[in-house]
């Protein structure tokens, strides 16, 4: 089930904020919220809600054993077993199989299990490592209800795609929060406007991103991406670059919507990553949770950059490594990590931070540039696809710049691309904010101001029910990870 199917919205949230709203009293609120993320969880994979619930039942006995223990080493170790439980299991379900798949192929290894990756095991398993590092370090004491630490993990706003929630974040509001009618109202408008996102820009562009380049990711493929003009990749990268912003921060956007609408304020994951000035800037306001996570307990444990030169960029390799492998259990993924460890110690050591003095039009093509042809290496997960996308950008594949079909198809959805270009800008918020405040000194336009208010997530949500009507292009991409 994902957010912006017709039986989420109008079904099983409808169902949920019901039950939420007419139950009496916080404890059972959070019963309701509880019942409802595991059937949620449940709807995607009905045995792995033991693996969720088992991984949360073992990390919270370990962070009462660190909590109750005086003597450090006693309460490292309690750590240690609890981070190795949790990595275990998620090496085996992520990347047991891309091991023995490889063993197989360079050794002859003669097994190789097909194990089935339990949706949001990425996410989840992150929040619980953070959880027990902050316990250790005294950041927060330990959960003393399971179920409350059940919640917090298994809560469906944020536990299949993130963002990565820390506890300490939603700690007093798991067991304190309050009803706020401007938390309502603020939700619905952000719900709304991620729910937007995706379905009126994200799936289309998805679809064009398939149409340009034909599926060429797919096994068996290499044919057809060799046969591409140039322009059809090109654009079929742009389109790809789009849609996963524009997915993903629509989740992010539900969410904390979802989220904001019961009480709880989790943390921004996105701040128009695309308008960044350098390569460093991007990684700032791209995914800020996922950042954030390997920034305190991977980069700052290992050393940070206080350190002499050449161990600072063996921290920034083992951040960039694991990240690439975070995102999935395949040699494109370590690649693209490893693509942007290269180019940030670039601009570190060698530009020397270049990119952000230079005019603007030059530093925002400089980055959609590099962060596009990422994206094609995040897509194509078959090396020799990917080798001849790249030369296929280039024009060395010898089919020409263009082709009769690439140019009907650009022409035919020209606005539509447009108008998805300024949906990953500032630009529509920033007008909303200008007629707030226009709406502020004339005392006539408030009543306008509150009917938008009201009118504007409801024709959002029409439009959008509109278009997911019959869509049958509909995923959501980080459910992978």
């Amino acid at each position: 089930m994902v957010f912006s199917s017709l039986l989420f919205l109008y079904a099983f949230f409808p169902l949920n904020m019901l039950f939420y709203r007419f139950v009496p009293g916080l404890r059972a609120k959070n019963w309701v919220m509880l019942i409802f993320s595991l059937v949620f969880y449940a709807w995607g994979g009905p045995a792995y809600v033991l693996l969720l619930v088992g991984m949360t039942y073992v990390d919270y006995l370990c962070a009462l054993w660190i909590d109750a223990s005086r003597r450090k080493n006693e309460r490292r170790r309690w750590l240690w077993r609890g981070c190795a439980t949790n990595l275990g299991l998620l090496c085996v379900f992520k990347y047991l199989t891309f091991l023995c798949q490889n063993l197989h192929m360079w050794v002859g290894f003669p097994w190789v299990p097909r194990i089935a990756l339990p949706i949001g095991i990425s996410f989840y398993t992150f929040q619980l490592i953070s959880y027990m590092v902050d316990v250790y370090r005294g950041q927060v004491p330990a959960q003393r209800e399971f179920k409350v630490l059940l919640l917090y993990i298994s809560l469906f706003h944020q536990c299949i795609a993130g963002p990565i929630v820390r506890y300490e974040t939603i700690e007093q509001e798991l067991t304190g929060r309050k009803f706020r009618r401007s938390d309502m109202a603020g939700g619905i408008r952000r719900f709304t406007i991620g729910l937007a996102k995706k379905a009126l820009f994200a799936n289309h562009c998805g679809a064009l991103a398939d149409a340009f380049l034909t599926q060429a990711d797919a096994a068996g493929q290499l044919s057809v991406m060799l046969s591409r003009p140039a322009l059809s990749i090109w654009l079929g990268a742009a389109c790809y670059t789009l849609q996963i912003y524009l997915d993903f921060s629509a989740y992010s956007d539900m969410a904390i919507g979802m989220g904001q609408m019961i009480g709880f304020h989790y943390d921004e994951n996105f701040n128009y990553p695309y308008c960044a000035v350098s390569i460093r800037d991007f990684w700032r306001r791209w995914h800020m949770s996922l950042s954030s996570f390997f920034r305190d307990y991977v980069y700052i444990p290992l050393g940070g950059s206080r350190c002499a030169l050449p161990r600072v960029i063996w921290n920034t390799l083992v951040v960039w490594a694991l990240t690439g492998l975070w995102h999935g259990a395949s040699w494109n993924f370590v690649l693209w990590g490893l693509y942007y460890f290269v180019i940030l110690m670039l601009e570190r050591y060698v530009l020397r931070g270049a990119p952000e003095r230079w005019p603007r039009w030059a530093n925002r093509l400089y980055v959609l540039l590099l962060v596009g042809f990422g994206w094609l290496m995040f897509r194509c997960e078959d090396l020799n696809v990917l080798q001849a996308a790249a030369r296929g950008l280039l024009g060395l594949n010898g089919n020409g710049f263009s082709s009769y079909e690439t140019k009907t198809l650009l022409w035919s959805n020209l606005f539509f691309l447009i108008a998805a270009c300024v949906a990953c800008t500032p630009w529509l918020m920033d007008q909303g904010a200008k007629l707030e405040r226009w709406a502020e000194r004339k005392k006539g336009a408030m009543r306008l101001q509150q009917v938008i208010q009201v009118a504007s997530p409801m024709v959002l949500m029409l439009l959008s029910t509109a278009a997911l009507v019959g869509d049958s292009y509909n995923p959501f991409l980080y459910f992978r990870f």
